[in-house]
């Protein structure tokens, strides 16, 4: 007997239609008979199917009906189709201050410096966004000779080495900084042991006043391109020669130093190696090396240095030595160590001692590191110096020209 889909839907489950024979029963008296599946729901779930499927045809939306935002985005222009923005720059004096510039707004330091000439320093490791010193010298400011100059540069066994031009033409005179004329007491600074450290070396460069003179290392991959920007930033530069001191190895100046127990040839190939670091100083000064200067052995050296039209210097950190100066090698020494006591305090007594001794003779020839503290107090105090009657000049002022300006270690 057929059932029909009314009997279905409103028999309780279990209770025989009218007439029909009994079902079997389990032992708790449930009905063991199978369930039928119901076609309704069958359906039901088949018109869901076909509705939801055609609301995505209709919206074309995987999430259509969830809940929407609209955010307008606005097109910015390529930042090489932006107008380049105004560049803050400052003079030279008083010491430049460190202007801020924005990612978006501020172009590389290769192209500014390449569009227009002036010298740009980052702090190392820092982008755009950092803060960045731009120094615009005055029109009337000195140009630093090209370096090299093939006039007075051949090569060398480790590489391109100063000589003496035809006619006695000296790097002394050629990668000089022209000393800016005026009148009163002169001081020249030379700041030393740079090159190795990256940000005592930008420290300096970027800091100082162009008329202080740079002393760089022969160690390290960035010692030319840290001696060619700090030409560029208008600083005559000094290469400086690795010696032996008296508590050598305890003091140890590093690879390739001259040495008192070493040969001739070994030391003239030592010299020869350190000298071909990087091209454009105007001569030599030491580091370390007070037991060489004090030896015999540094004669040939000293002769050598002369000979390729370089100076020496000596930055008075050790024993005034007794050199022997049989080819009249320009040589001079620093009379005062501005660090030699490394404290605030102790800097600004140097100074102050400088300048005495400047208006006492004239001239002073002053020598200090490139430490952080030491930078900063000099550019302090050379804020106000003209107001105080006196002039900043090179180093090399100490090596040429008249005799008044030398400071000789022979004396």
């Amino acid at each position: 007997m057929t059932e029909s889909t009314d009997d279905i839907l409103t028999r309780p489950l279990g209770v025989p239609e009218a007439g029909a024979p009994e079902r079997p029963t389990g032992r708790f008296g449930r009905l063991v008979a199978p369930l039928r599946r119901p076609k309704v729901a069958a359906g039901a779930i088949l018109a869901t199917l076909v509705a939801a499927t055609g609301l995505v045809l209709a919206l074309g939306d995987p999430h259509g009906g969830e809940p929407r935002v609209e955010v307008a985005i606005a097109q910015r222009e390529p930042l090489a189709r932006q107008a380049a923005a105004p560049v803050a720059v400052v003079p030279e004096r008083p010491v430049a201050p460190v202007v801020q510039a924005g990612n978006s707004l501020q172009r590389s330091a290769d192209e500014i410096e390449t569009a227009s000439g002036v010298t740009v320093v980052r702090p190392p490791g820092s982008g755009p966004s950092e803060a960045v010193v731009i120094r615009v010298p005055p029109p009337n400011a000195p140009r630093l000779a090209p370096a090299p100059d093939p006039r007075i540069s051949e090569q060398g066994r480790h590489g391109l080495m100063p000589k003496l031009g035809e006619g006695r033409v000296r790097a002394l005179d050629v990668y000089a900084r022209p000393e800016e004329p005026g009148i009163g007491p002169r001081i020249a600074i030379l700041v030393t042991g740079l090159g190795v450290g990256q940000a005592a070396t930008a420290g300096a460069t970027v800091r100082l006043p162009p008329a202080v003179s740079l002393a760089f290392l022969p160690y390290g991959g960035e010692a030319e391109r840290a001696a060619a920007r700090a030409r560029d930033a208008g600083h005559e530069v000094f290469l400086q020669l690795p010696m032996e001191p008296f508590d050598y190895p305890d003091s140890d100046p590093g690879p390739q130093a001259l040495l008192t127990a070493l040969k001739g040839p070994e030391n003239a190939d030592r010299l020869a190696w350190s000298m071909a670091r990087f091209p454009g100083y105007v001569g030599v000064a030491n580091f370390m090396g007070s037991k060489m200067m004090a030896d015999p052995t540094f004669e040939p050296a000293l002769r050598e240095i002369g000979a390729r039209g370089l100076g020496f210097l000596d930055d008075g950190t050790g024993p005034k030595p007794a050199l022997v100066n049989k080819s009249r090698t320009p040589v001079a020494r620093a009379e005062i160590v501005l660090d030699a006591v490394p404290r605030a305090e102790a800097i600004d007594a140097a100074l102050s001692q400088a300048e005495a001794r400047a208006r006492a003779n004239g001239f002073a020839l002053v020598s200090a590191s490139g430490a952080a503290l030491t930078v900063d107090r000099i550019a302090r105090w050379v804020r106000d110096l003209d107001t105080r009657g006196l002039r900043l000049v090179p180093a090399s002022v100490a090596l040429r020209g008249s005799a008044e300006n030398r400071v000789s270690t022979a004396n």
